[in-house]
């Protein structure tokens, strides 16, 4: 079970947005990633619950800020509801999108199961509906997703297998790469990998 720390920061001027601390691991419905979000004072600012089934499809999100949290689903396309942490302004929603992503690691990790490029084939499209901190608010964007190429490395635990991904934008046209192993980001823009208790987590082949 992997359990790290990242830090986070904007991509474009560098500035320090805070860490991530997580934990995560393939279970008997598919995956599971904790975490919570801290400031780079070191006041908590927030929490992500997700699990994802088996083929990579969101069964259960909870994200919460100081002040909106989100519970959402892969149903009719993607449903969620998002209420201020007293449950006093309830606001249901639906997109017919795929998956749900926001600015923690675990998205893009999620979206990479869902996905599954192949090396050489042409990049995958999706459709997402994207959570912003600090308020939350739900916006339907779309990606495309293209695997560079594998590498595996060797470690003391064992060979390990780095994915590297074009992440594009169709709207910009703007695209990244992020380099994720197993169930962990190692690198993307705006994200570093800063500590790693044990190795990422394979995850099973379902095909």
């Amino acid at each position: 079970m992997p359990r790290g720390r990242y830090s986070l920061h904007d991509p474009y001027d560098h500035t320090p947005l805070g860490e991530e601390h997580f934990q995560c691991a393939p279970g008997p419905t598919g995956w599971r990633y904790v975490s919570r979000t801290t400031a780079p004072s070191g006041d908590h600012t927030g929490s992500l619950d997700l699990t994802l089934d088996d083929l990579g499809r969101p069964l259960r999100l909870e994200l919460r800020t100081a002040h909106w949290q989100v519970r959402g689903a892969a149903l009719d396309g993607v449903t969620w509801v998002r209420t201020d942490p007293a449950g006093e302004r309830a606001q249901e929603g639906n997109a017919p999108a795929h998956a749900f992503t926001g600015t923690s690691p675990a998205f893009l990790v999620a979206a990479a199961r869902l996905l599954r490029p192949a090396p050489g084939t042409p990049a995958t499209r999706v459709r997402l509906v994207a959570f912003a901190p600090p308020a939350l608010a739900p916006r339907t964007l779309d990606q495309t997703w293209e695997l560079l190429d594998s590498e595996a490395h060797a470690t003391d635990s064992g060979p390990l297998t780095v994915d590297a991904y074009r992440v594009g934008d169709p709207e910009t046209g703007e695209a990244h790469t992020v380099h994720i192993a197993g169930d962990v980001v190692l690198a993307a823009p705006g994200v570093e990998l800063e500590d790693l208790e044990s190795p990422p987590s394979a995850f099973p082949d379902h095909g």
